[in-house]
């Protein structure tokens, strides 16, 4: 009614309360993006044609500024406890982001059961770690590592105000934070945190390996006649790789703005077999999180891009090289016949169905592994966009 009475007697006027409401209507709904008052410069994909755009969630948009912050974390070592370990202590962007050990060390030199997963198109998975379907957004598994006990990864459970206080003090982290999160007042928090480095990780996009361009790109020169020699073996029903290495990104269990999931990525692949159960330490996998006895044994199939790269493999980096993975999988699972992790892994009552062997000739087995490396993209694991943004001399990944 105010504004009618304006716009009746001073024209001039109302288009200014007109032109102050919509100003004022704009900041409210940037206050509302993202739920925190969050604006800033939009990130765009930089995605081959056709590929689908991954899902971001709404309460976390993806920005420039919130990129670059999530980068300096994710090479930050203040972030743990004792200031020793950084996101990428574990995950280094020449291994793919996993690294080249079997299992994982954590900041107090906590050894983990499980092999650091390389991050390869993570903006695409439906699910994270090894085996938990629960979680199922990069702003959560982020937690895991930051305050996780059993076992102590970054160690921040306990240390929370020592950690943000390092984060505080530093006129770069009061700047990156504010341009991030500009609409909140107490914005370096961990729920930020892990918002800015799931940002960050969001962006590690491969498409530009050698079958890229010759599968997407139309280049049939990208490949070599013993890589497509490989890539239908890898292919065909007589290997069954693809079923659980199947579609754009090599894996199951995949989401994106026009995809919903609709297949359980966990499987049992012979690996160890029940009877070795007993022994202190074993990795139960999908079961310690669903407690169904059918799930004892079940994890993740990974993405294979880039998998040259993130040696050694399984989900306990058991086995050493590619070679060995074609062997155990040829040989339909794996018996060890000394130790306490003893078992004929190949009878194992659950093993998937597709991990029933094959035989190979010596060249058809270089074909596999020459089309396996195929899916490597040589720009992925140096493209300064994803490195240490560090200076040298204040590196401070280890």
């Amino acid at each position: 009614m105010w504004s009618t009475l304006i716009a009746g007697r001073h024209p001039d006027a109302a288009r200014r309360m007109r032109g102050f409401a919509l100003s004022i209507g704009s900041m409210l709904l940037g206050l509302t993006i993202g739920g925190c008052g969050f604006n800033g410069t939009e990130y765009r994909w930089q995605l081959p044609d056709g590929f689908p755009t991954p899902l971001v969630p709404e309460d976390n948009p993806l920005t420039v500024e919130k990129i670059e912050l999530g980068r300096r974390l994710f090479y930050d070592t203040r972030l743990s406890a004792n200031a020793r370990q950084a996101c990428a202590s574990c995950h280094r962007q020449e291994h793919a982001f996993s690294e080249p050990s079997a299992i994982a060390i954590g900041s107090t030199g906590q050894k983990h059961r499980r092999n650091s997963m390389a991050l390869v198109n993570v903006a695409y998975s439906a699910t994270f770690t090894w085996a938990h379907p629960g979680i199922t957004t990069l702003e959560r598994h982020m937690l895991i590592p930051l305050f996780g006990d059993a076992p102590i990864e970054m160690g921040a459970g306990g240390h929370e105000k020592e950690i943000l206080q390092r984060l505080k003090v530093e006129a770069d982290y009061q700047r990156l934070f504010a341009e991030a999160f500009p609409f909140q007042r107490n914005r370096i928090n961990f729920d930020n945190v892990s918002k800015a480095i799931a940002s960050f990780v969001r962006t590690f996009v491969s498409f530009d390996s050698p079958f890229d361009r010759y599968a997407y790109g139309g280049d049939d020169s990208a490949l070599t006649e013993s890589e497509i020699r490989g890539m239908n073996l890898f292919m065909s029903e007589r290997l069954e790789c693809s079923h659980c290495h199947s579609g754009f990104n090599f894996s199951q269990f995949v989401t994106h703005e026009s995809n919903a999931p609709a297949e359980s990525p966990f499987h049992v692949t012979g690996l160890y077999h029940i009877e070795a159960q007993s022994a202190d330490g074993f990795d139960f996998g999908l079961f310690e999180v669903t407690s169904n006895p059918a799930d004892k044994d079940r994890f993740k199939a990974p993405t294979l891009r880039n998998i040259e790269y993130s040696a050694p493999y399984m989900h306990d980096g058991s086995l050493a090289t590619l070679e060995e993975v074609l062997d155990f999988y040829a040989a339909g699972g794996r018996e060890i016949t000394q130790g306490v992790w003893r078992g004929d892994g190949r009878k194992h009552p659950a093993k998937s169905a597709f991990v029933r062997g094959f035989v190979l000739t010596e060249q058809e087995k270089q074909d596999v592994i020459s089309f396996l490396h195929s899916l490597s993209d040589e720009r992925f694991v140096t493209d300064p966009r994803f490195g240490n943004p560090f200076a040298p001399d204040r590196a401070r990944r280890e």
